[in-house]
């Protein structure tokens, strides 16, 4: 196939489109740059065009266009994420979805939206309408869309409570539009859900999201200093498993990070300190407060209702999930990082046996999740890059001490993830994008079923901006 870049936007031309200059680029980026791997293969990477439809039906007119011309779809919301997973490595269109911003209906315990609402939005809306909230977000919350959130995040903020996004319940419904002669629309609920959630929008856009709510509390947000860094862990990890006590967040940072990279903290720590990020409901405050005095290794440092910093932190999640790599990259450009699956039950054990093996050039910054009722750690661990053989060597000793990576090194959906192919997202590709054009090079499966993930990907049609 040979794509008609020119039928395609003069047939789209009475869109919202985008054609020259160096917007086109700008909307052709995520955050791949937190990886110097992808940094130096994906740096050159730019559409052709940009459309920004205003709709559903806008949608669908796009698609059928571009299935008619050959051209690649990369759709694209905020373009907050991490690795290249957004970004057009074919060219073609990108589809930016920031007019479809709508929040359709609020219900007791659930939301309609559009997939361009940012997080911050959908949450005031739901705060203000109902007195509800979203029960996960990204720690980009301000600046990342909703539709993004699904198709190419994992958890977040409420992880510790809800669990993973993809876990039963933590999404109802997606509307979803194929890239076909003749575009159709789908509803998909229960098992059809994993068709297309975290899939990059490599099988179909969503145009219509609905998702769970919780009761909105003004939360307590805290920070808890401890001198040894596993009393971190294992304070978080016991405050979690307290099933009296509603928190939101529980994060945990190995000296120095909270001293070295989170400005606004480091005059109230050492550089010995290890630090949890909390946020607890206000009605559970009495019983934390007792399970903190039965810690005297454990010291309250910020309160947020009740402090006497001459500048506060700001919101305390976003220092944890990614922003905590955001804010050492701003201190040191040479740190990149890693995402490890620590799991029940030896999850405390390999920790402590990757920082025995790999501190200081390995910081550990774990986030409490829930999996499976049992809770655990996601770790986003902080690395000084020193180049991509080592970084294989790093990655290698945790696979090789059952710690599973989630490659952040990585642009498509199988190195990111376990090394298999999700054979219903493959199936769905088939059906749904019979010429492969939605999101090109993301889907390994699609493109050599064969691949035997000895070495990084490379998609042969990558093309570099001109």
């Amino acid at each position: 196939m040979t794509a008609d870049i020119a039928a395609a936007k003069a047939a789209l031309s009475h869109l919202d489109l985008e054609d020259t200059g160096a917007g086109i680029k700008a909307k052709s980026r995520d955050f791949f740059w937190y990886s110097p791997v992808l940094k130096a293969r994906l740096d050159e990477v730019t559409a052709d065009f940009v459309v920004s439809p205003r709709s559903e039906a806008e949608v669908i007119e796009v698609l059928k266009v571009c299935y008619a011309h050959d051209v690649p779809v990369t759709t694209r919301g905020a373009g907050t994420g991490n690795y290249g997973q957004a970004m057009p490595l074919a060219g073609g269109c990108v589809m930016h979805l920031r007019h479809m911003t709508a929040v359709k209906d609020i219900h007791p315990g659930r939301v309609v939206v559009e997939p361009g609402c940012l997080l911050k939005d959908l949450d005031a809306a739901c705060k203000e309408h109902s007195g509800q909230e979203i029960r996960m977000f990204s720690s980009t919350w301000a600046t990342a869309t909703i539709g993004g959130f699904i198709a190419g995040g994992s958890g977040g903020v409420g992880s510790c409570t809800w669990g993973s996004l993809r876990d039963l319940g933590n999404i109802i419904r997606l509307r979803v539009v194929t890239m076909e002669e003749e575009p159709r629309v789908l509803d998909f609920r229960g098992e059809e859900l994993a068709r297309v959630s975290h899939a990059y929008g490599t099988n179909g856009i969503i145009t219509e999201v609905e998702m769970p709510l919780a009761p909105a509390y003004d939360w307590v947000e805290m920070f808890v200093a401890t001198d040894d860094f596993m009393q971190a862990a294992r304070f978080a990890e016991e405050l979690a498993n307290e099933d009296g006590i509603l928190i939101k967040l529980a994060t945990v940072f190995e000296a120095p990070i909270a001293k070295d990279y989170f400005q606004r903290v480091a005059p109230h720590v050492e550089a010995d300190t290890n630090l949890i990020a909390l946020m607890v409901a206000p009605q559970s405050m009495d019983g934390f407060e007792t399970f903190l005095g039965r810690r005297p290794e454990a010291r309250l440092i910020y309160r947020s209702d009740d402090h006497n910093w001459a500048r506060g932190p700001g919101m305390i999640f976003e220092y944890g999930w990614n922003h905590t790599t955001l804010r050492a990259l701003k201190v040191d450009p040479s740190i990149t990082y890693l995402q490890v699956r620590y799991g029940f039950p030896q999850h405390l054990e390999l920790i402590e046996k990757m920082r025995d093996a790999l501190s200081p050039e390995v910081l550990q910054h774990l986030e409490v999740m829930k999996e499976n009722g049992k809770i655990m750690f996601a770790g986003l661990s902080l690395v000084k890059f020193a180049g991509e053989e080592r970084l294989d060597e790093i990655i290698r000793m945790h696979e090789e001490a059952g710690a599973l990576i989630f490659n952040p090194h990585r642009y498509t959906l199988e190195e990111g993830g376990r090394q298999t192919v999700d054979d219903r997202q493959l199936a769905f590709k088939r059906e749904a994008d019979p010429k492969g054009l939605l999101n090109p090079g993301k889907m390994i499966a699609w493109d050599d079923p064969n691949w035997s993930f000895d070495r990084m990907y490379s998609y042969p049609k990558l093309r570099a901006a001109e």
